[in-house]
C-alpha cells in the first residue's frame, strides 16, 4: 500500500484517508521522485503476486518449485 504523505514540523501528514488501526507502527519508505514529476516505482509488496504461495504444501519453497519445472521440462 502506498499512502502519499507531506512532511511537515517533524511529521509525516497523510494525504487521503489512511485505512490503518490507530496505534499500529508502519515502515516509512520515502521517495520524492514525484518532485522531479515521474511516478514512483512500485515496491514489491504492491504486486498482487506478492504472497501469492505463501500458503502451498506441493513445495516447500521458490527454489523447490524452480527445481521441479527444470526436471519437468528436461525429460
Amino acid at each position: 500500500m502506498v499512502i502519499r504523505a507531506r512532511f511537515e514540523n517533524g511529521v509525516f501528514k497523510p494525504l487521503q484517508a489512511v485505512p490503518v488501526k490507530e496505534g499500529t507502527e508502519v515502515d516509512v519508505y520515502v521517495s520524492n521522485d514525484r518532485k522531479n514529476g515521474r511516478k514512483p516505482r512500485p515496491q514489491l509488496m504492491e504486486f498482487e503476486a506478492f504472497g501469492l504461495w505463501k500458503n502451498r504444501t506441493d513445495f516447500k519453497d521458490g527454489l523447490d518449485y524452480v527445481n521441479r519445472i527444470r526436471r519437468y521440462r528436461r525429460k
